[in-house]
């Protein structure tokens, strides 16, 4: 049975493939094993997420494993992926647990994801920053 959980205080949704998404996820940080092509953006842009985070499936022809961000970015939605050799494909809790940040839109670097960084530390600090933020305190 595919991964469907909450982690990280709740706010984050593991989903094993994005067509898990439903319309009660509006507003949901969904780390999800799928690639990052445009099938799986179909998915992430019938529900308006915070953050959708993909497999970039090794990117591919054409940049087919990372067409996803474009296509949310086009929506401005925030949107990321993880190197494939960094998380396996199809599995959202490998994902959270090893993902690297490989790619991001630009909706997702103003949240403070960039590449390179582990996923699960760069959504923990953004979420923290934006509870903050929600707050009016200073974060620094």
């Amino acid at each position: 049975m595919p991964l469907r959980t909450h982690v990280h205080r709740g706010r984050v949704l593991l989903v094993d493939s994005i067509t898990q998404v439903e319309a009660a996820d509006a507003g949901a940080w969904v780390v999800s094993g799928s690639h990052g092509g445009t099938s799986s953006a179909s998915y992430a842009l019938a529900v308006p997420l915070a953050l959708a985070v993909f497999n970039d499936a090794g990117v591919g022809k054409d940049e087919a494993g990372i067409t996803a961000l474009a296509l949310l970015q086009a929506a401005g939605r925030a949107a990321a992926t993880v190197a494939h050799t960094s998380a396996r494909i199809g599995d959202a809790e490998d994902a959270w647990r090893h993902g690297v940040v490989s790619h991001t839109n630009a909706a997702a670097a103003a949240l403070g994801l960039a590449p390179g960084e582990a996923l699960r530390t760069a959504l923990a600090r953004a979420l923290d920053a934006q509870a903050a933020d929600s707050r009016g305190t200073d974060t620094g």
